[in-house]
């Protein structure tokens, strides 16, 4: 008894059923990093990396299933804009959370922005401290 080849559809559906398998769980790993993260630099980062890979994943699984050419492009457009905007705003929230000292300096191994944030006050005549604190 030979067993029967694989037949083409049968392969696709087995990729990308490993495919949307991996993405939900680069998924699940942002978010339980989300919540189980100590500090915002951390979560950040949670929030990011496995979030873009396990979107990719999804979307190949996706145009896999689907077997039309026209669904490749969609898929590509809509990971481009992830590409695009989610080290946009990791960068941001990044910058927010280290401008109002919401982050544990303890966890960084080296803070390169202490000394360009201090210069730039010392500069300015200013510290941040008093930046935020409106004149009477």
């Amino acid at each position: 008894m030979n067993p029967e080849p694989l037949s083409a559809d049968a392969v696709i559906d087995a990729v990308s059923a490993v495919f949307m398998v991996l993405g939900a769980l680069m998924s699940l790993a942002a978010a339980i990093g989300l919540l189980r993260f100590p500090d915002l630099m951390s979560r950040m980062h949670a929030a990011t990396k496995p979030q873009v890979l396990g979107l990719f994943l999804l979307l190949v699984a996706v145009g896999l299933q689907l077997r039309t050419w026209w669904v490749w492009p969609v898929l590509a457009v809509a990971w481009i804009f992830q590409l695009l905007t989610v080290p946009v705003s990791a960068h941001m929230v990044g910058r927010a959370g280290y401008r109002t000292k919401h982050l544990h300096p303890e966890l960084l191994s080296t803070d390169e922005l202490e000394a360009v944030v201090q210069q730039a006050a010392g500069k300015r005549g200013f510290d941040d401290d008093a930046r935020r604190k409106p004149e009477p």
